[in-house]
């Protein structure tokens, strides 16, 4: 697509002016807009609906990938609204302009922080407005009735009782009110309790549906066949094979590879196997990931750092002498692998187009969908389903834009399934990275100064050319401003060096005189994205084992010269004594070590303690004690799930996670070669909650960056020996 002037201005104002523009383009009247559709609903809006035979529902405006998100939002709910949570039944929303601040994307550990005070306020209202209808019927002061928590008004001075749907048609009918009182933390009846997860039962039965269980009527089923080579093109295709199939419908090439449709997934998938294709090299032919650490190298030397934290005169620091300190780390390529692989089922009929789409953002798919076609944003309808894991892969749209590409050639559905294959070998990664440290140690000990230079993959030209159409008004030519996000997304990644590099290096937080911290970008061509916890997944483990590293030098305790240099850190400190004193420090059972590591991220933080053994090149990890400041645990049970998941994931990555490519193609093709950890190898994992009434931090990501290194810190403890890179392997 070509570029031009008025490309470049409709660009520069989504970015430059893209708040202004949802708070213009994002009308009230949108905003508003209702989704309940029974006479007499109590809607305060399109979160709650209450309708007259007392039914209750919550659109949860986030996607459910296993984090909990459905739970959290029924408690805030039931909470304000003063009924038990199992009274609040829910529905995955739809896109709605409500729901969008400034996207309707579930990433970050955003969804529980964003919405704890909306939800809990949209449950006030509404207990509100029956009050108030109450009030209106019994001819009372407001004041004098209170709800008994099951979903009765009742006047305690006469014994009057009123359901909450039979009020529904009035409340309804009054004016929302601006300002509501919400209740205290010493008036919570389940905010904090462990209330039941209501997806559990259907899950355990098997009666959930995701994205995948998606059926329809005269349903086609479409699979790639995909190149050996990442991002290679096809030159021919010798479709007789595929098509002679039982069942097939069409064959044909397009951007991703060449596609197969038939009547069933099975005809398909029997047909791209038989299908003769050349392939061209591909713009990764040659590449091989043993030559990455070399060449992230060389991308460090050659002097194109951005500088992003420079405190104090480091070089000064240096130049004193005293101990110092150089290390250098390397992580891999990591896939996503998710449970449920990347699917999309679209339907192109009546002039638009209905979408089942396991995503993080239902309304990127929408846009995707509108860029592609030329549909307006209301003839796209988009249902949010279950998704079998997320871990930022779902956050990117790839798989949706090969589905349109598909599914517009059809008056039937068509669901594009995504193989195990295809997940592993023609995925989005996490990027490979490396780290150069170095530390001053002073005489007393202390650090006199940190330098952190790293390698960082930017994401800008990843997520601009979704996220800026999405924040323009409908009436923007798509056109105009993918093209303006294609152009402006490598600059960004050259003016701004990446986000991703930055988390958990910038804010480091050892205190020191002095700090440095220089991001270079660097990325071959290979496809990456955002994958669980994003940068802190690697700079987590890069600063927590350099911190062991110093204080091994300085001859202290990890867990003393962690206290001495997290001063002013009082949530850290807090994460750091409970997790030592649960885990006993210092007394591990003969035969095994300990390693420490703390992180913040996302509004939590968090300390975890391994405990392992070392037998040769094996590494045996028994238990990982956690602690965690998360601020008000909504659901502590819930909290408890995440981080013993967020251990198990990172685990996972630490002892065996690599993508490897060698000469343009991934090796590892299923979980064969890319393991997981087993059952059989799980570690007890223990968490502990440090109370709070503090707004709640995110727990779905911050369990993942600690465990690699304390882990490390641990095989160091055991054998002497620094192990600088992932996978761990002594």
């Amino acid at each position: 697509m070509s570029f031009s002037r008025r490309t470049l201005l409709v660009g520069a104002v989504a970015v430059a002016g893209g708040g202004l523009g949802l708070g213009v383009f994002r009308s009230r009247r949108a905003r508003d807009a209702r989704l309940g559709d029974a006479p007499g609903t109590l809607e305060p809006n399109a979160w709650l609906q209450l309708t007259p035979d007392g039914v209750i529902t919550l659109q949860v405006d986030r996607t459910e990938l296993g984090q909990g998100v459905i739970t959290g939002f029924v408690t805030l709910v039931a909470e304000e609204l003063d009924v038990p949570p199992d009274q609040v039944r829910h529905a995955l929303a739809p896109v709605h302009p409500l729901f969008q601040d400034p996207a309707q994307l579930t990433g970050e550990s955003t969804s529980m922080r964003k919405r704890w005070e909306p939800l809990r306020r949209t449950g006030a209202t509404a207990r509100t407005m029956l009050l108030q209808a109450a009030a209106a019927r019994w001819q009372v002061d407001v004041a004098t009735l209170r709800t008994d928590g099951t979903g009765f008004v009742v006047d305690p001075a006469t014994g009057a009782r009123l359901a909450y749907g039979e009020l529904a048609a009035a409340a309804g009918a009054l004016p929302v009110p601006a300002e509501v009182t919400l209740k205290p933390p010493g008036g919570w009846r389940v905010i904090g309790t462990d209330v039941p997860r209501p997806d559990t039962p259907p899950k355990v039965a098997g009666s959930a549906r995701y994205g995948i269980d998606t059926r329809l009527p005269g349903l086609l089923t479409a699979v790639i066949r995909r190149p050996s080579r990442l991002r290679a093109p096809a030159l021919r295709v010798d479709a007789a094979a595929g098509r002679a199939v039982p069942g097939v419908i069409d064959v044909f090439a397009m951007h991703a590879g060449v596609a197969v449709v038939a009547d069933g997934f099975w005809p398909a998938r029997t047909a791209a196997a038989r299908l003769d294709v050349e392939w061209a090299p591909g713009p990764l032919a040659g590449f091989s990931t043993s030559d990455v650490r070399a060449r992230q190298a060389a991308a460090l030397e050659s002097g194109e750092a951005g500088r992003v934290r420079d405190d104090g005169d480091v070089d000064a620091a240096f130049a004193r002498g005293g101990r110092v300190v150089s290390a250098e780390y390397h992580v891999p390529y990591l896939a996503h692998a998710t449970l449920e692989p990347m699917n999309a089922t679209l339907w192109f009929r009546d002039g638009g187009c209905e979408a089942w789409v396991p995503s993080q953002g239902p309304d990127m798919v929408r846009q995707v969908i509108c860029d592609m076609t030329g549909l307006r944003r209301a003839q796209v309808q988009v249902h949010t389903t279950l998704a079998g894991g997320g871990f930022g892969r779902r956050a990117t749209v790839d798989y949706v834009t090969e589905a349109v590409e598909i599914a517009r050639r059809f008056r039937q559905p068509v669901q594009l399934v995504w193989t195990r294959e295809d997940d592993l070998a023609h995925g989005l990664y996490r990027e490979s990275s490396l780290h150069r440290l170095r530390g001053a140690v002073a005489e007393d000990g202390a650090i006199a100064a940190w330098e952190h230079r790293l390698t960082s993959a930017g994401l800008n030209h990843l997520v601009l050319p979704t996220a800026l159409p999405l924040l323009m008004p409908d009436w923007v030519p798509p056109g105009s401003a993918a093209g303006a996000a294609r152009w402006l997304g490598p600059r960004l990644d050259g003016w701004f060096p990446s986000f991703n590099g930055r988390q958990g290096s910038v804010d480091q937080p050892y205190a020191t005189p002095a700090c440095r911290v220089e991001i270079t970008a660097w990325n071959p061509g290979v496809p990456v994205t955002i994958w669980r916890s994003v940068g802190h997944s690697y700079n987590g483990f890069v600063v927590e084992s350099f911190i062991d590293e110093l204080a091994a030098a300085a001859g202290a305790d990890p867990a003393d010269y962690r206290r001495r240099h997290l001063a002013g850190q009082p949530r850290l400190l807090g994460v750091l004594e409970l997790a030592l004193e649960r885990s006993g420090w210092g007394r591990p059972p003969p035969g095994r070590h300990q390693g420490i590591a703390v992180h913040e991220a996302f509004g939590s933080a968090v300390a975890q303690v391994a405990e392992v053994s070392v037998d040769g090149d094996a590494i045996r990890v028994h238990r990982v004690t956690c602690a965690v400041d998360c601020g008000t645990a909504i659901n502590p049970d819930v909290v408890r799930q995440q981080l013993e998941g967020g251990v198990i994931f990172g685990l996972s990555a630490a002892l065996y996670g690599t993508i490897t490519i060698e000469d343009g193609a991934v090796r590892e093709t299923n979980f064969d070669g890319y393991r997981l950890l087993r059952l059989a190898d799980a570690p007890a994992v223990d968490v502990h909650i440090v109370p709070s009434t503090a707004d709640p931090g995110g727990i779905g990501e911050v369990g993942v960056p600690p465990v690699a290194p304390a882990v490390a810190n641990a095989v160091f403890a055991a054998t002497g020996r620094r192990l600088r890179s992932l996978p761990l392997m002594p």
